[in-house]
């Protein structure tokens, strides 16, 4: 193809049409992740085989797949795209700009409960999955939660620590239109960030990136630092914050309301290691507000609460032998489609 096609066809927006669909995990814990997700948080899962395991929110058949491996991470995230026009045109971005992209294989296709599947790399190594249309099922939701808000916004966020955030945000902006919700100013144990929130749909972000620009050694060793949920109700949101204590799960930052999106909610550790934020009520960013939203900065995360629950010296220790293995890795950036953005 052209690598300086400009068409109308590639050039028009596709904001509005992405959702992000589902989240693939690679894990050795799969016990573990079952035992999390039904019993803590309150998710349908469905255990396929020994390897394999579906967590569903909604009548969707797959919203997270966790598949037998040792990354102990997400590997990839999937984006629905809804309509074919809008799916075609990511396809000719992608590929314009030199980038591999691959056709899934039918059995991945099947697992993850999509039609028309494709895959091309993303930053951090995580896989960047478009699909056209997803399977539903009629099987009534076998869980403890109410349920979950997902449609229009799509399952929730992903969130991602990076030392190029500037790289980060111009792939998203070149792939998905994304729009900047806006920015928090926001210093953790002494680690000043920055951090973008970008929106491809009514969902107020559907990826935050936190600039670590500077930073010798990535904090921490999941490629993401955390996947967001949405309750339906507010005691849902709590009654899972209870039982995750209840069964032992560890508990990183306690109930709280964030300042830009107004979300209620709490983070806790996955079994592979990267958080998991279940929320409340946040602010929708509709017709009438995008029409004249404008991104604001916002000095801290929370408004009150999100209190960080205390660490042992042996996992502040496991943290830090963690991060020095990052020191001279250099963070993969995907610079076509960055427009040449990365060091």
């Amino acid at each position: 193809m052209n690598g300086n096609r400009s068409d109308s066809a590639t050039q028009a927006s596709v904001f509005g049409s992405v959702h992000l669909g589902y989240v693939v995990v690679q894990s050795n814990r799969l016990s573990d992740w079952r035992r999390f997700g039904a019993d803590a948080i309150g998710l349908h899962v469905d255990a396929l085989d020994r390897d394999t395991a579906r967590f569903r929110l909604d009548d969707r058949a797959c919203r997270f797949l966790v598949q037998r491996g040792p990354a102990e991470d997400v590997v990839a995230l999937g984006w629905q795209i809804d309509d074919h026009e809008a799916f075609d045109r990511i396809i000719a971005r992608v590929t314009d700009r030199g980038v591999p992209i691959t056709e899934a294989t039918p059995e991945q296709a099947v697992l993850r409960g999509v039609e028309r599947l494709w895959r091309f790399a993303g930053p951090k190594g995580i896989v960047q999955e478009i699909f056209t249309v997803p399977v539903t099922t009629s099987e009534p939701l076998r869980m403890i939660s109410t349920g979950w808000v997902t449609g229009e916004a799509g399952m929730g966020h992903v969130a991602i620590l990076s030392r190029e955030p500037e790289a980060m945000r111009a792939y998203y902006d070149t792939v998905f239109d994304s729009r900047l919700s806006d920015y928090i100013d926001e210093n953790i144990s002494g680690l000043k960030m920055k951090i973008r929130f970008l929106r491809v749909n009514e969902r107020h972000h559907s990826i935050a990136i936190a600039n670590i620009r500077g930073v010798k050694v990535d904090p921490i060793r999941t490629r993401v630092q955390h996947i967001n949920i949405q309750s339906a109700t507010l005691d849902d949101m709590l009654d899972s914050f209870q039982r995750v204590t209840d069964l032992g799960f560890r508990m990183q930052w306690s109930v709280g309301q964030h300042t830009n999106d107004r979300e209620l909610s709490y983070y806790c550790m996955t079994p592979s290691g990267f958080e998991l934020e279940v929320g409340w009520n946040p602010i929708v960013v509709g017709p009438e507000l995008e029409s004249t939203w404008e991104p604001t900065t916002y000095q801290g995360i929370s408004i009150w609460g999100h209190k960080p629950v205390a660490d042992t010296v042996l996992t502040k220790f496991a943290q830090f032998r963690q991060a020095l293995a990052t020191v001279r890795t250099p963070e993969i950036t995907v610079p076509q489609l960055a427009g040449g953005m990365s060091r």
